[in-house]
């Protein structure tokens, strides 16, 4: 089936990928509110750790739930669990933005959040773990694709639609104020979301009566060692989780470059504002990295596309560190944000064509594990490196030079190639 037909309205597709992109649209809104109150907020100065800890905050509900979302996903109805989560989270949002209202940054803010971001996980395993009953196994990787791309940019263009009804509300409004409303808009956003879930049958998405339910760590574990007999995806994956690392620490840095270096510290909004404009740009170039990879795999393949990608942005990196200006920081965030999604659409395909159905989710599970954990060692990374002010001559290098070592050890002509153990 040709793209037009898989989003036609005969397709059921389509009401998946609007559940998932809304809500990643929402996502970024969310996001948005949460950085502006915590990072890019006046009375806040905003530094490494602070910066780096709100990463490790984002991400730890995925690491630990990610192995046990199968565990409810083949039992119940996914399509009841997307819907109930969509309605839980909405209701989660309500509170953080009371205790942003009331300007409260503690731990009861952080176990909130907490729950809002591990619930968005349980949002996405589910959307995932149903995408194949939609669509035929010819056009699983296109609509994987759509999926995953979509999404992305949804978080991206949310932001940016987050900014601006900040920018808004701040000529009405104090920040705090103003960043809890923001808040909820988010929570209108998983109320729809909610409801457009409503248009898949109980069943649509699965589980099938077939489907093994996941044990949690030990599917995780399991997926590891099925991987060690299939190295070229075993290497694809730790690669790709390195070039998440990296493109964390990047942005942890621009982050601060934008909030403290680039702008005056005492204006925030103009430091918020250039930090969006950054990540948007990235957001283009990780459209273009998704556009661009199929035509690239159609003329050198997989394992050689993977291995361009990984290293093709690093030039930039290493010209950002000699001439740190807030032009090449935005050029070099758009190269390593399109070669990044080619690396992790690229390795997506190869794993799904190496490793057997029945297989495949214990895999992605560790899969997902490692590359969040990879993506909060480089916030800590550099939150060790990164002054106050964000400006490094060093991190840049090492993030380059962590991509080279990756193509040296690591994807080698004689591991990483077509020739490697075919699929099971």
């Amino acid at each position: 089936m040709k793209l037009p037909q898989m989003l036609s309205r005969a397709s059921r597709l389509p009401r998946l990928l609007q559940i998932r992109w809304l809500g990643q649209l929402t996502d970024g809104i969310f996001q948005s509110a949460l950085a502006s109150f915590v990072l890019f907020s006046p009375e806040r100065q905003s530094n490494a750790v602070a910066a780096a800890l709100a990463f490790a905050v984002v991400l730890l509900p995925y690491s630990l739930v990610g192995p046990y979302a199968g565990v409810f996903l083949d039992r119940f109805s996914r399509q009841r669990i997307v819907q109930i989560a969509n309605l839980v989270r909405a209701f989660d949002l309500v509170v953080i933005a009371i205790l942003v209202k009331s300007s409260s940054t503690g731990l009861l803010l952080t176990l909130f959040v907490l729950i809002a971001f591990g619930v968005n996980r349980l949002i996405l395993a589910g959307l995932s773990a149903g995408l194949p009953l939609l669509v035929s196994r010819s056009e699983l990787i296109v609509a994987n694709a759509l999926a995953v791309t979509g999404g992305t940019i949804g978080v991206v263009i949310g932001g940016g639609i987050g900014i601006g009804i900040k920018s808004l509300l701040d000529h009405s409004y104090k920040s705090d104020l103003s960043d809890s409303l923001l808040v909820g808009v988010a929570v209108i956003g998983y109320l729809i979301s909610a409801a457009l879930t409503a248009r898949l049958g109980r069943k649509e998405i699965g589980p099938l009566d077939h489907e093994i339910a996941s044990e949690g760590f030990k599917e995780m574990l399991a997926g590891f060692h099925l991987l060690r007999v299939h190295s070229d995806a075993l290497r694809g994956i730790i690669a790709t989780a390195l070039q998440r690392g990296g493109l964390t620490s990047l942005t942890l840095m621009g982050l601060l470059l934008e909030r403290n270096y680039f702008n005056a510290s005492n204006n925030p909004d103009a430091g918020l504002r250039g930090f969006a404009f950054a990540l948007a740009i990235a957001g283009v170039g990780i459209g273009i990295g998704s556009v661009i990879s199929p035509y690239g795999v159609r003329r050198m393949g997989r394992h050689r596309w993977i291995k361009l990608m990984m290293v093709a942005c690093t030039p930039f990196l290493i010209l950002f560190a000699l001439f740190p200006k807030e032009n090449l920081l935005i050029t070099t965030a758009f190269f390593v944000g399109l070669c990044g999604q080619a690396v992790k659409v690229t390795n997506d395909a190869l794993v799904q064509s190496k490793i057997a159905d029945e297989f495949r989710g214990r895999v992605f599970a560790f899969y997902d594990v490692a590359v969040n954990g990879a993506i909060v060692l480089g916030a800590v990374v550099a939150a060790l490196i990164l002054p106050k002010s964000g400006q490094s001559f060093f991190l840049p290098l090492l993030i380059a030079g962590t991509y080279l070592l990756a193509l040296i050890a690591l994807l080698p002509k004689t591991k990483f190639s077509a020739d490697s153990i075919p699929t099971t």
